[in-house]
């Protein structure tokens, strides 16, 4: 979602602290960001996303640029808060309190719509997952992050060459993953 021409008077406002500024920004980013995160593998990606926010908005007023630019920031924020999850994770067990296992919500969608979109999301992680990471990073930021190759290598610390290889070598890896998927499906079906 883009803010468009609203930008040049969301911003200063957010920079202000304007309540009705930052869930304009929160609004136009977040579901991108959700989705880097959930497809990286985040434990919890809305709640990691509300990091990236926190994290984003408390820099807000240092902040220069246009929406580009501030696309391209927030995403580096959202990278930066996936990987410093990973290296929690591997220094911990994973504990789920006893209290939340096997609790029962009954509000929500239906059991069967979270099953198809626990299997869609589940299908599209594990097609991701079978790229290197460098990979997975450079295609979930062009794709899903909408940065351009140069906002990309500013994110993750790597040459525009390097995001180009990158991204042609990930793209080729998930066309091929996809082709196996659905030639796997064919054949079981």
């Amino acid at each position: 979602m883009s803010l468009g021409e609203q930008f040049e008077t969301i911003l200063p406002a957010a920079q202000r602290g304007a309540a009705w500024a930052l869930e304009a920004l929160y609004r136009a980013l977040a579901p991108a960001v959700v989705g880097y995160l959930r497809l990286q593998g985040a434990e919890d990606p809305e709640d990691l996303a509300n990091e990236v926010f926190l994290g984003a908005f408390r820099g807000l007023a240092g902040f220069q640029g246009g929406e580009e630019q501030l696309r391209s920031w927030v995403f580096s924020i959202a990278h930066r808060r996936i990987i410093d999850e990973r290296r929690r994770r591997a220094r911990r067990v994973p504990v789920v309190p006893l209290e939340e296992a096997g609790t029962y919500r009954s509000s929500g969608p239906s059991v069967e719509d979270r099953a198809l979109g626990a299997l869609e999301e589940e299908r599209l992680r594990r097609v991701c997952e079978r790229l290197a990471p460098d990979q997975r990073d450079v295609v979930l930021l062009r794709l899903l992050g909408d940065l351009s190759v140069e906002q990309t290598a500013a994110a993750l610390g790597k040459r525009p060459g390097a995001v180009k290889a990158l991204q042609h070598r990930g793209v080729e890896a998930l066309r091929r993953a996809l082709a196996e998927e659905i030639s796997a499906e064919g054949v079981s079906g």
